[in-house]
């Protein structure tokens, strides 16, 4: 059921289509862009089928791209849910490399066992919102430093803060 509550919050932020000139991502719908989709479905796609996504259709793919690749079901819940969000929002390496350092670990852009362990041991030395809120201030380190922040920089800042709210409710 995780995932489920993750994805829900995710969506609301990603939000319906948009095709904005000066995002590098394109045509966009729930947060899947037009090339990512492409991939999942094997096949080119018009811009109908991009505004015609739902919730149930790109599920199975945040599942599979991001959820799984970060480890979601093994890590504590408030923390999946910061992880897999900056993994949809700037990649899964990113948030691995994002995280890994904040926990002691090398920055390989991997969530594996060693990884998973040290969040664990971080998680019991220093709470499970310790590393929520760290891992929300090097979020915004980084899209302070992306050249479109002028553009973006207001929406990612609002997204973090939603995201790092969401999670530390769930503590």
């Amino acid at each position: 059921m995780i995932f489920e509550d993750c994805l829900a919050i995710i969506l609301k932020n990603e939000g319906g289509y948009v095709n904005h000139p000066a995002d590098p991502g394109g045509m966009t719908n729930l947060g899947v862009t037009r090339r990512v989709w492409e991939q999942w479905v094997g096949h080119p796609v018009t811009e109908a089928e991009m505004r015609a996504l739902t919730p149930a259709k790109v599920g199975p793919l945040y599942r599979a791209n991001y959820w799984n690749a970060v480890q979601g079901d093994r890590l504590p819940h408030a923390v999946a849910l910061c992880v897999f969000d900056f993994a949809v929002n700037s990649g899964v390496g990113r948030s691995a490399k994002t995280l890994q350092p904040i926990v002691l670990e090398a920055p390989d852009g991997h969530v594996g066992p060693a990884t998973i362990n040290a969040v664990k041991g971080f998680c019991e030395m220093n709470g499970e919102g310790e590393l929520v809120r760290q891992f929300s201030n090097a979020r915004r380190s980084f899209y302070r430093g992306l050249k479109t922040f002028p553009t973006f920089g207001k929406g990612w800042l609002r997204r973090v803060d939603e995201v790092e709210s969401a999670a530390l409710r769930m503590i």
